[in-house]
């Protein structure tokens, strides 16, 4: 699963990383958890790439309770399509969750738990594959999203069988197209490579959601 991550980069230099027009404000984040609002780019009639502030944790449309995000932070790819909490969103409502790093953890002995800091050799910013919808709350509609998790790669195996969809900038654009066939859809959700990436140990200190600064992506 994929369950913090982070995004330290400021709004002006996210924008040029994504071609966008313009980023609100964003304050850097070294720990992002779930139920957090995160930065994502997703495609609306308007705007095909639309910066959006979105809380992580999906709530369908159907839901009868909002509380439901909490278990949906994450989307198996392999099941996506099918699964009723998820398929609309896989169809029209695809979007990219903007990220430079990610953190799994490795069981050590039996009770303890070892953080590793994952991302690009070249440490640039990324996308996550994301899904997200419109919930209407008891008060206004409340945008969510998750993200989607595949197999894990070579570098990911030994510490977690799981890893997030990362998807290649050349990729984004049809991630995000509404017209791009369901088939082609699912040959994007692939482990990345893991010659592109690295990882490091890091301090027990990001298990604490609160915590979120600098030292949570420092190397042990």
């Amino acid at each position: 699963m994929c369950g913090r991550f982070s995004l330290t980069r400021s709004a002006d230099a996210l924008a040029e990383a994504f071609q966008l027009a313009a980023v609100p404000e964003w304050t850097p984040r070294y720990n992002i958890a779930p139920t957090q609002m995160i930065a994502a780019i997703a495609s609306q009639p308007s705007d095909p790439h639309q910066f959006k502030l979105l809380r992580w944790g999906l709530v369908p449309s159907w839901a009868k309770d909002g509380s439901i995000g909490s278990k949906l932070i994450n989307a198996r790819a392999e099941t996506v399509a099918e699964k009723p909490s998820f398929r609309s969103a896989f169809k029209q409502r695809r979007c990219l969750i903007l990220a430079d790093g990610f953190y799994e953890w490795q069981r050590v002995g039996k009770q303890k738990k070892q953080p590793y800091y994952f991302q690009l050799v070249d440490r640039q910013p990324f996308a996550f594959a994301g899904l997200w919808e419109r919930w209407q709350g008891e008060e206004a509609p409340v945008e969510t999203c998750t993200v989607l998790t595949t197999s894990a790669n070579e570098l990911l195996e030994p510490i977690h069988d799981r890893m997030p969809v990362m998807l290649h900038a050349e990729s984004y654009d049809r991630w995000l197209d509404p017209t791009t066939p369901l088939a082609e859809l699912h040959q994007l959700l692939q482990p990345y490579e893991a010659h592109q990436m690295q990882r490091y140990p890091v301090s027990t200190t990001v298990n604490r959601a609160t915590t979120d600064t600098p030292e949570c992506i420092n190397s042990l």
